[in-house]
């Protein structure tokens, strides 16, 4: 069975052949870190990070970029609070590296590259200068809107016709646009008070003047980019002008995704994304989790008491696109689901290291079980995805070790490749941590960056000997660096 996904675009389950049968470019929409992750966004990462691990299991070559969104208004609304910095800058780096944090936490596999708003502004120039060039942007008052009447099929992806869409943007803008459903590519300098106002935090502190954000100079003036159209930039920045899967979470669908659609294909004429893949919201109390709510958790906070292992069974007992509740009972179940999991696994183990485990002996039905839990996880993973069925087939994998190890003899054999099974499928593709593999990984993860800073300030000072000798070691370890203009990047 070849792998089928839901394509949010045409509504349809489709066959999925990318572009290149070998590789395939894979864009997540990422934070706007203007806070710490809470447990909806680690929903959704753990999803595509199980989405990128089931395509290279079958064999794909993956280029995953995920973005942060660092140029924002609810950053800005947050300049000057508690100790996260005087400027949009470091509150959005302070947040950027507890974002990563928890992404490690997480057993996240690393994208290819994780671009920075603040970093690709002359793209996002070049674009909205492509776009007025082709008649479908204007500019009005030193910003500049995307013209929505000019792009037919508007509306598309959020299955909406033109006449139906909401008006977008602040008030103050609507003046200066030609239509209300016209979105901003580029806002003049200055930000709205209604709109720091709105994402600024109840206890936070009330300043003299409200904080602005970092400006850049362009051909209409002085300025800062436009929700939407930074994803269009950084995405084919790094990738290319058609992506084979765009991710997101479902409260992206409009406006930003079907906004983004519009502005690429309209600069390039090419198809942005093959296949549109949106994660379903985590809910709690009824509602969807989310800052503007209050009513969220923090993932680190979740990690530290759960860990990832929970954590990550709470997520994967829902599809990637069906509803979830967050609740106390939910993480009993999580808990009990892993524990199992868990039990099993150890359980093959100590048998394989036990005098009992006899080559000559041969369990016909744990072998049969074996080859039913890879043909039925690989069926439930090829059907869009279905973490639910897969995680189901792992449990029946950990049932029958069971019952083969009350025997008073062991299959060698077949409880070996129970093991890999269990490494291969619940570990390399859903990203579980057996024997605290993974802790290790992190660890000499947060050792290289450490190393890495290291190696930035002895180049900033101008010790550049010092600098390459903190490389070569590195490189003796056999950790390659590759120095990169979104800085210094290693694999091991």
């Amino acid at each position: 069975m070849s792998l089928r996904v839901t394509n949010t675009r045409t509504g349809e389950r489709e066959a999925f052949e990318p572009q290149d049968p070998d590789d395939v470019l894979l864009y997540y929409c990422g934070l706007t870190v203007s806070d710490h992750a809470h447990l909806g966004h680690a929903r959704s990462w753990v999803h595509v990070d199980v989405i990128h691990r089931w395509l290279s299991h079958l064999g794909y070559g993956v280029r995953h970029v995920e973005n942060f969104t660092d140029v924002n208004e609810k950053i800005v609304a947050r300049v000057g609070e508690d100790d996260l910095g005087d400027s949009e800058r470091e509150v959005a780096r302070h947040f950027t590296e507890s974002v990563i944090e928890d992404m490690r936490g997480l057993n996240l596999l690393r994208a290819e590259v994780y671009p920075r708003v603040s970093e690709h502004v002359p793209e996002i120039v070049d674009l909205v200068e492509t776009l007025i060039e082709a008649g479908y942007a204007y500019e009005s008052n030193g910003s500049v809107y995307f013209d929505v009447t000019t792009f037919e099929g508007y509306g598309e992806l959020s299955n909406q016709k033109l006449d139906e869409v909401e008006a977008q943007g602040d008030p103050d803008e609507r003046s200066e646009k030609r239509h209300p459903q016209d979105f901003a590519l580029w806002k003049a300098d200055g930000v709205p008070p209604e709109s720091v106002d709105e994402h600024r935090k109840t206890d936070a502190p009330e300043p003299d003047d409200y904080p602005t954000g970092e400006t850049w100079d362009s051909p209409w003036g002085e300025g800062r980019p436009g929700w939407h159209i930074e994803c269009s930039a950084m995405s084919m920045t790094h990738l290319a002008p058609t992506l084979d899967i765009h991710a997101g979470g479902r409260d992206l669908v409009f406006p930003h995704h079907e906004n983004e659609i519009a502005q690429s294909e309209a600069a390039t004429g090419e198809t942005f994304a093959r296949y549109w893949l949106h994660t379903a919201l985590l809910e709690t109390g009824g509602e969807k989790m989310s800052s503007s709510l209050g009513n969220y958790f923090y993932a680190k906070d979740a990690l530290r008491e759960l860990g990832v292992n929970v954590l990550r069974s709470f997520f994967l007992a829902a599809r990637y696109n069906a509803r979830q509740s967050y609740g106390e009972g939910a993480i009993e179940e999580a808990e009990e689901r892993w524990e199992r999991l868990e039990r099993g696994y150890d359980a093959a183990v100590g048998a394989l290291d036990s005098p009992d485990a006899g080559s000559k002996v041969e369990d016909d039905e744990l072998r049969a079980d074996v080859v039913d839990v890879r043909e039925r996880f690989e069926a439930a993973m090829n059907d869009d995805f279905n973490t639910r069925e897969a995680l189901t087939a792992l449990l029946d994998l950990a049932g029958a070790i069971n019952r083969h190890v009350e025997a008073d003899e062991y299959d060698y054999r077949g409880l070996r490749r129970a093991v890999e099974t269990f490494e291969d499928l619940g570990g390399d593709v859903l990203g579980f941590v057996f024997e605290g593999e993974a802790e290790g990984e992190v660890l000499v993860g947060d050792l290289v960056e450490l190393l890495l800073g290291v190696r930035e300030r002895e180049r900033e000072a101008g010790n550049y000997d010092r600098a390459d000798a903190v490389r070569d070691d590195l490189e003796d370890l056999g950790i390659e660096i590759q120095d990169t203009d979104d800085g210094p990047s290693y694999r091991l």
